[in-house]
């Protein structure tokens, strides 16, 4: 028989390994189970649901999205993460590369970065002009409100996290060979830009912040926390057959609809 100091140990050594991760895993697949339902929901009734993450490098938008579309059917489901856009392409209607993306009847689509890299990267690292910025920030939502008007269900997120987590999540990544593919100059320049990257985010909020499509911002300093939220958010805005609502319930100090005020009371980053 063990003796007293060994049971302890094997209590103390169990306690550990599910404090934090057992109960995420748990909670995520309880609520991975209520995303299926929801997928069946949007199956059967033809529906189209498009959601929008963005947020500042190494938020935590791959891993957000990976846990979301784990187990939705991959012939109904798309993510979309565009790279650097061609000769051809730069020459098109800004929203054009973007618009043969939507979602069709039966479809959610994911875009990890949209459209809406004019009001972040390309206008911080000057890969567009102060008037293209301009243009796309006055026309972003009619565009949207357009689609909303196609039968698009769109929903926007922004996952933000504080400049120390950023670093040491870009930190992370270069040291990890799993990860490098997710370097790039870019992302080697979001902390010299952090406060450019944030003065664009407050005008982009400001502009694109409209009744018909709202932007949600996701605190993501904790990433397990942010997934796990992010996903009851959504369950929480759409309806489907069969909804335990007491899964689809967010925390809101974790998701919350943007306002004003809260570039001023800390919630959102500077």
């Amino acid at each position: 028989m063990p003796s007293k100091g060994h049971n302890k140990k094997h209590k103390i050594r169990l306690h550990d390994d599910d404090d934090g991760n057992g109960h995420y895993k748990r909670e995520l697949y309880d609520l991975q189970v209520e995303l299926v339902k929801l997928h069946k929901d949007v199956i059967a009734n033809n529906r189209k649901l498009l959601i929008v993450f963005e947020g500042r490098d190494g938020a935590g938008k791959d891993g957000t999205i990976k846990r979301i579309t784990e187990h939705l059917s991959p012939r109904e489901t798309r993510v979309v993460a565009l790279g650097k856009p061609s000769d051809r392409e730069t020459s098109q209607w800004y929203f054009q590369r973007y618009a043969r993306y939507l979602p069709a009847a039966q479809e959610i689509v994911f875009f990890n970065r949209s459209w809406y890299n004019r009001a972040g990267v390309e206008h911080v690292m000057g890969f567009c002009t102060a008037e293209e910025h301009e243009v796309f920030l006055a026309t972003v939502p009619s565009f949207e409100e357009m689609l909303i008007g196609a039968g698009i269900t769109l929903l926007k997120y922004y996952l933000d996290i504080d400049k120390a987590e950023q670093k040491k999540r870009l930190e992370a990544r270069r040291k990890d060979p799993l990860k490098q593919w997710k370097l790039s100059p870019v992302d080697n320049a979001a902390l010299k830009h952090w406060a450019d990257y944030s003065r664009a985010r407050d005008v982009m909020f400001a502009r694109t912040h409209t009744l018909h499509a709202p932007w949600h911002v996701v605190c993501a300093n904790d990433k397990r926390e942010a997934r796990l939220n992010v996903i009851r958010d959504i369950l929480n805005r759409i309806d489907y057959d069969g909804k335990k609502q007491k899964q689809a319930t967010p925390d809101v100090n974790i998701v919350f609809p943007f306002d004003p005020v809260h570039l001023k009371d800390k919630r959102i980053s500077k």
